[in-house]
């Protein structure tokens, strides 16, 4: 059974207004690019499908889905301790993640908007979607008397720049994970409706649709650009995203496992289900993907995630930082070992295989 951390007391920023949880390396991240990069892409060779996916993205479908119905007006006390407290940090985090990916698309609509009017289009949808579920998250939040003061978050938040290549491959990952985190909680609850305590979750099927598209948008990005796919250098950064999500993913659901323990889920075989479905979707953009079937594979993320742990606990703990800093480093140093040997495990050749995935 995963060991997990006890979710913290919510800090409050201002009554009712949560405090943002301190940014670290596990946490949702705000991101910058090279705007001119992204102007200047020829995307002629996948534009047809493209604008395919501009148009559907355009109809909106999910434009009348988004909306609180009678099923939330209700008192949701009875919701309280451990399972309250995590389902508070998993409303924040995903709230975030999804305001995150809001300002960026956002800023690249702006930027593009005359340079490339079919991207610009296609990320001002998105950053529609976006912003839709970062107010419905935030509103959730409100049942339990809290909320995210989300232009605090604007001014405020670390802005990490990532180039244009490393977006694309990225928020591709994401939107992918993000698919498969919410269909399999969605079909679990589907399966079993009794352990959905909160109304919320019966909208993650069409919000899990959203997260499709954007995914697909950024797949026929990727594969207009051939120096992100067809060549050695594209393969060694894909495993490398491929791994840095994965493990990214193995982490927080581990850290976070009585969340998914209050709905029922096992946090290991969910983290498993995730990850080789994100990894055989990713066969249909990337050249490589890894070999989640190598029996080293989880078994080194799952002890990643258990350094992870100890280095929490040291972390809060009263120790000087030097201390802190000596006892952590080895714990450090071994997780980047385990990560360097799941690196360096013989990938799968995705362009060989992709018309049997397709």
């Amino acid at each position: 059974m995963a060991k997990s951390l006890q979710t913290p007391e919510p800090e409050l920023q201002k009554p009712g207004v949560k405090a943002p949880v301190q940014e670290t390396l596990l946490t949702p991240r705000f991101y910058t690019t090279n705007f001119d990069a992204v102007a200047q892409l020829d995307i002629s060779a996948h534009e047809a499908q493209l604008r395919a996916i501009v148009d559907e993205l355009r109809a909106d479908y999910n434009r009348h889905h988004f909306v609180r119905d009678s099923e939330f007006g209700q008192s949701w006390e009875q919701i309280d301790g451990e399972t309250r407290r995590a389902f508070i940090d998993f409303l924040e985090r995903s709230c975030t993640s999804e305001f995150s990916g809001f300002l960026l698309f956002k800023e690249l609509s702006r930027k593009l908007k005359e340079r490339n009017p079919l991207l610009a289009d296609a990320f001002n949808f998105m950053a529609r979607d976006e912003a839709r579920h970062a107010g419905f998250l935030n509103k959730a939040m409100g049942d339990f008397n809290l909320s995210l003061d989300l232009g605090y978050l604007t001014r405020n938040r670390t802005y990490t720049f990532f180039p244009a290549e490393w977006v694309i491959y990225t928020v591709y990952l994401s939107e992918k994970i993000g698919y498969w985190r919410y269909i399999i909680m969605f079909r679990h609850l589907e399966k079993h409706p009794e352990l959905k305590f909160y109304p919320l979750f019966g909208y993650f099927e069409s919000w899990c649709q959203d997260e499709n598209r954007h995914g697909d948008f950024f797949k026929a990005l990727l594969r207009s650009q051939p120096q992100l796919w067809n060549n050695w250098k594209a393969r060694l950064w894909v495993r490398f995203f491929l791994l840095s999500v994965f493990a990214t993913h193995t982490l927080t659901v581990l850290e976070r496992a009585s969340f998914y323990r209050s709905i029922g889920i096992n946090p290991y075989e969910y983290n498993i289900q995730v990850i080789e479905k994100t990894n055989e979707t990713a066969a249909r953009a990337f050249p490589v993907i890894l070999n989640t079937e190598h029996p080293e594979f989880f078994r080194r993320l799952e002890e990643c995630s258990d350094i992870n742990l100890k280095l929490t606990e040291i972390n809060d703990s009263n120790s000087p930082k030097i201390v802190k800093f000596l006892r952590k480093l080895p714990l450090i140093l071994s997780i980047i070992g385990h990560l360097l040997r799941l690196y360096f495990i013989k990938p799968i050749d995705a362009e060989v295989s992709r018309q049997a995935v397709c």
